[in-house]
């Protein structure tokens, strides 16, 4: 058996019933349940679609999400997430590279990169270079005037959590960034890199070894042993290429309004919805939600 959810951006609740009740009969599905009205739903379907591709390519140009998984332990106890553009609206290295007025370099870097066309290693440590000189007390000036939480992350940790999963914050960025991210949001764990500093000023340097592709593999391993659960028991949301491999790894792997090489290879795709798209993929109705 596999449940389909149907999810729309909350800011639009254009979720209509008609649409959810003809996919349903269309796939031979049960009676579709709200998770919330005009936001998403689900049924659960015998066999997996031959036309699904081609439904969610319509249902993208309305702007709902579709996902299809096995409904059998799609409810997870363990939350792997990105930080920057996943978590945060931002990528933490592009704001404090503006600041040091190396920008459009390091920005140009940072969307190779997270598409796959640089290797990720060599491409931080590039971009790092060019903060050298930078005082380490930008990093709190961003915080404070440009980091924004994204959508939907409050409500998805502390619901998580809640319902007694653990949470942890993997990044390819900074610990000086995700740590009070990491403390906003409710996580209980997180993994980055650690930006090098001499006299309050940043060297242009990064502590090796480079937390990348790999690194957050091995954490979702790590962090899935010493709980004695499987990656079975993850979901993982990120939007990078350095993230690819966690999500694939991971029970249910969901790539979060990611660059199109990550969405291309990404087990579920999410490019409407907000972070509580990876709640109702567990089922969760809004009414389930606890507040950050």
């Amino acid at each position: 058996m596999h449940t389909v959810s149907l999810i729309a951006a909350p800011a639009r609740a254009n979720l209509e019933s008609a649409l959810l009740d003809g996919l349903a009969r269309t796939w031979d599905g049960t009676g579709p349940r709200w998770l919330n009205p005009g936001i998403a739903g689900e049924f659960d379907i015998p066999a997996l679609p031959s036309d699904a591709d081609q439904v969610w390519s319509d249902l993208q140009a309305i702007g709902i999400d579709l996902a299809i998984q096995p409904t059998a332990g799609r409810r997870k106890t363990i939350l792997l997430a990105d930080m920057d553009s996943t978590m945060i609206d931002q990528e933490c290295i592009d704001e404090l590279a503006d600041l040091a007025g190396t920008g459009p370099r390091v920005a140009a870097i940072t969307a190779r990169a997270m598409n796959g066309e640089l290797n990720f290693h060599e491409a931080l440590v590039e971009r790092v270079n060019l903060l050298a000189g930078l005082q380490e007390s930008v990093i709190q000036e961003v915080l404070e005037t440009r980091i924004t939480l994204a959508a939907g992350g409050r409500e998805l940790v502390a619901t998580m959590r809640a319902n007694g999963g653990y949470t942890a914050l993997v990044s390819g960025g900074f610990t000086s960034f995700t740590g009070p991210v990491a403390r906003r949001l409710g996580f209980d764990e997180h993994r980055a890199n650690t930006l090098l500093v001499e006299d309050g000023v940043l060297t242009g340097h990064v502590a090796l070894p480079v937390l990348g592709r790999e690194a957050k593999v091995e954490a979702l391993r790590q962090i899935a042993d010493m709980r004695n659960l499987t990656p079975a028991t993850v979901i993982a949301v990120g939007d990078g290429a350095n993230d690819l491999d966690m999500l694939s790894l991971a029970g249910t792997g969901v790539a979060l309004h990611a660059k199109p090489a990550v969405a291309a290879q990404a087990q579920i795709r999410i490019n409407h919805a907000d972070l509580t798209a990876l709640l109702y993929l567990q089922g969760y109705r809004a009414a389930e939600f606890v507040a950050g």
